[in-house]
């Protein structure tokens, strides 16, 4: 219970009237203060079993899959049993994991039909949240006092990886100019028709072009190019850190997801791999719409592990999974990548056979922090600091080019490009 402003009200003129009957001849001036607090006491007495006698209910109207780090609408409809309005006050709660504007909010419930509050929640982690029960008030029908409620709800919001969906046409418009000029080769695409040479095969000839011209055409198709794709996530301790909206394994997840359903789309085979301190789940190269699915569906239950990432050992099963040559996209953290570090390792190990293609995020506050104007003594040694972290991290993502390995840090809004650009750039050269 929570005493209203009314209440509060009553409660000084009781004290007042008190005061003044203590100060009174008339014997009677002197009790007048029990009158007031008869009445509130009365008053509350209603109110608390009022409160106790009405069913006030919440239910959470909303769809169950929600994107990763994309808002989601909720509707909240509170209904009661009474046949007058009531006066609710709300307080949100959600589950570790989704944030959501923390206002208070009082609203009036209709009877019979109920009150819907309307309110968006933004999913910060992958998975399964199921909602707590909420923190209420019902305002009394006197107006003396707020009643404590809990208020229940049978709901739960899955956390799935973006879709790449209508962005895929961008991404791939957006890299159009990297197209790779066509090559001859065994395909299934016709490159162009030419003059027979002795030794072609007949299964070449083109019937209806020799009739036409009088002379044997043969045909000649482009090289069909189908990359192996393993896409393989950082789930260790340094995954769980804060990197602007998300968390690091956050922002692999949907990376990886949408990376999956871009090269399925240039039907290459993809595969996805989860490690820690040892391999955590793995899922081997595949083609079509149902590798993405997969590939998803492993994401959706990806956690951080309280393990420091062996990317050694995660080399070790990349050479069991992938039998031939094959890109593997690494999500890690680069900031302790050395060449005597299991990073460097772990690419020789995949060198020469595979091409790793190490990607890692950069930290937006840092970069701010370079160029954040001082305001106290302790700024600009902040700024310092900074601009060493970043120093740091440009001299190891060298040293891996180093060794032959492509390396990229972006911030987490740039990752995806930098990635996408990368991959389009060795499909064009034919890297893999």
């Amino acid at each position: 219970m929570s005493l209203r402003p009314k209440a509060l009200l009553i409660i000084t003129l009781t004290v007042l009237v008190g005061i003044a009957g203590t100060w009174s001849d008339h014997s009677i001036a002197a009790g007048l203060w029990e009158l007031p607090l008869g009445l509130l006491l009365l008053g509350l007495a209603y109110e608390g079993w009022f409160a106790a006698r009405t069913r006030l209910c919440l239910a959470i109207e909303s769809r169950d899959v929600a994107a990763l780090g994309q808002a989601v609408p909720l509707e909240l409809r509170l209904r009661h049993d009474r046949g007058r309005e009531l006066m609710v006050e709300i307080a949100p709660d959600t589950p570790e994991g989704v944030d959501t504007n923390e206002d208070v909010q009082v609203v009036r419930v209709a009877p019979e039909h109920g009150t819907a509050l309307r309110r968006e929640v933004v999913p910060r982690r992958l998975g399964s949240h199921a909602w707590p029960a909420q923190r209420g008030r019902l305002a009394g029908p006197l107006g003396l006092a707020w009643w404590w409620r809990r208020l229940d709800v049978e709901f739960e919001l899955r956390v799935t990886p973006r879709l790449l969906g209508a962005q895929a046409t961008l991404a791939r418009g957006a890299h159009s100019g990297l197209r790779e000029r066509p090559r001859v080769g065994a395909g299934s695409e016709l490159l162009q028709l030419r003059e027979y040479q002795p030794g072609d095969p007949q299964s070449l000839i083109d019937w209806k072009a020799s009739a036409r011209t009088g002379r044997l055409i043969s045909r000649e198709h482009t090289a069909d190019q189908h990359l192996d794709i393993l896409i393989a996530i950082d789930a260790g301790r340094a995954s769980s850190l804060r990197a602007g909206e998300l968390d690091r394994l956050g922002h692999y997840a949907n990376l990886a997801a949408q990376f999956a359903e871009y090269a399925v789309g240039c039907d290459d085979r993809v595969g996805l791999m989860i490690f820690a301190d040892r391999p955590l789940a793995a899922l081997p190269p595949a083609r079509g719409a149902s590798a993405v699915l997969r590939i998803r569906q492993l994401l959706g239950a990806a956690r951080s592990v309280p393990a420091e990432a062996d990317p050694l050992r995660a080399a070790l099963l990349v050479r069991s999974l992938a039998r031939q040559r094959c890109l593997v996209v690494m999500l890690t953290d680069l900031e302790d990548a050395t060449l005597a570090g299991q990073l460097a390792q772990a690419a020789r190990l995949l060198l020469p056979k595979h091409l790793p293609l190490l990607a890692g995020l950069k930290s937006p506050e840092a970069e701010a922090m370079t160029e954040a104007e001082a305001h106290t003594w302790l700024d600009p040694y902040e700024a310092l600091a900074a601009r060493e972290y970043l120093a740091r991290l440009q001299r190891n993502v060298q040293a891996l080019r180093a060794l032959g390995a492509p390396a990229l840090v972006a911030r987490p809004d740039r990752l995806r490009r930098a990635v996408f650009e990368a991959y389009v750039d060795f499909r064009r050269r034919r890297r893999v």
